[in-house]
């Protein structure tokens, strides 16, 4: 299985609403609940609306597009990087699964993922 890296800082948000939040960027990922409203984006576009922010994330995603049939893809990389303590946050799109990981932590994961098995494409 092949894991793209994105080659993009993130940040992981908490906004007032979603009014100032550029749906056109190239990365947006927005969450709502009857709790809150999150938004997942690069942090060079995180809007001045935000309730908390944290900053430092790096993602990749599972190349290819994922059959909703198929079981555990992204448990099997969660458990991975768990045993070696490196905590994920994970965003699922219809298409696929992304996986952001503390920049310093970053580097580390892709290098124990690729010696699980895992392919690393730039």
């Amino acid at each position: 299985m092949e894991i793209k890296k994105i080659n993009q800082d993130f940040s992981v948000c908490k906004v007032m609403d979603y009014s100032l939040v550029n749906l056109n960027a190239e990365y947006c990922f927005v969450g709502k609940t009857d709790e809150e409203k999150s938004l997942v984006c690069v942090t060079s576009d995180v809007p001045s609306n935000v309730i908390e922010r944290d900053d430092g994330w790096k993602g990749f995603r599972i190349q290819g597009i994922l059959d909703f049939s198929l079981i555990g893809i992204l448990s099997k990389i969660a458990d991975v990087l768990a045993k070696n303590s490196i905590s994920i946050f994970a965003i699922s799109t219809y298409n696929t699964d992304y996986v952001l990981i503390k920049k310093e932590s970053y580097q580390r994961a892709l290098d124990i993922l690729e010696h699980s098995g895992y392919v690393i494409v730039e």
